[in-house]
């Protein structure tokens, strides 16, 4: 009886550890899953610009407004931008009244039409150098003096401390935005007796160049070895010199804005580009001198 329950006594406990064997159960391994991160939504592409830019005034910043015009229109094709080219007073007007949106004037402001609030921005500088024969012994001339040769009061180099010689004025045709920044500066507009018109300064500074009595003039950018720049009043005709007043023979390019009214979008981000360092190799093929 003893041995019975011995046997069965074995085979409970066999059961039991065999049920407690079939009872444990693995946990599967947890799968990782991997973090979620918000992503920050795309940076939305500003708007094109569109629409119309009109720009008046100046004869004389043709050059400089049409090279700016030209690249930022290329820059940002749905932009249109016009120019009238009415002078500077007329440019000033079409500001004061509304029908331009950015006035061009070769001139500073006077002080009436500042108090009237409008707001002149310098864009460049226009250097006007004045230009002789190599051979020339005048190395220096005034502002005074430049004018009474322009305008026949004097006619011969030996009157300047030169070789004797009837001096030959060579300069641009009427209409030409350097012929009315020269004539501006050394107040002989319509007073001027030239022996030449030539339609370009490329051609001006040639005939130069090639007769030695010859006296002209020329936008700094422009010259070449081939002439000589006179100083006036003992400065040279540098960029520096310009950029710092010291040169007499220079004017302002401005760009004419009505205080307190916002130009379009367009208009200021043609404003800006306009009066930023990217347009200073523009403004300098353009013949004029970069302030930014």
């Amino acid at each position: 009886m003893k041995k019975v329950f011995a046997i069965l006594l074995t085979l409970t406990m066999a059961l039991s550890l065999l049920a407690a064997c079939g009872g444990k159960q693995e946990t599967p391994a947890q799968t990782e899953q991997p973090v979620q991160t918000e992503q920050p939504a795309p940076a939305e592409e500003p708007a094109a610009l569109s629409g119309a830019v009109a720009t008046n005034g100046s004869t004389s910043m043709e050059k400089v407004i049409g090279a700016l015009s030209e690249q930022f229109m290329s820059d940002n094709s749905g932009v249109s931008i016009t120019y009238d080219a009415t002078g500077s007073g007329a440019g000033i007007e079409a500001t004061s009244n509304g029908s331009a949106d950015i006035g061009l004037s070769s001139r500073g402001l006077k002080d009436e039409e500042k108090a009237s609030g409008l707001v002149g921005t310098t864009v460049a500088l226009d250097g006007i150098a004045v230009i002789v024969n190599p051979a020339n012994k005048v190395a220096d001339l005034t502002v005074e003096q430049i004018a009474k040769i322009f305008t026949g009061e004097i006619t011969d180099w030996s009157e300047l401390g030169g070789d004797a010689g009837t001096i030959s004025c060579i300069g641009r045709e009427a209409g030409s935005g350097t012929r009315d920044g020269f004539e501006s500066i050394t107040e002989t507009k319509d007073a001027c007796k030239m022996d030449q018109e030539l339609t370009s300064t490329g051609a001006v500074i040639e005939a130069v160049a090639g007769n030695p009595n010859a006296i002209g003039y020329a936008s700094l950018s422009a010259l070449k070895d081939t002439v000589k720049a006179v100083t006036v009043g003992g400065v040279e005709c540098t960029e520096d010199t310009v950029l710092d007043g010291s040169y007499a023979i220079q004017r302002p390019f401005v760009f004419v804005t009505k205080d307190g009214v916002a130009l379009s979008a367009q208009a200021q981000a043609f404003f800006d580009f306009a009066t930023s360092s990217a347009a200073n190799d523009l403004i300098r093929a353009a013949g004029a001198v970069p302030v930014a």
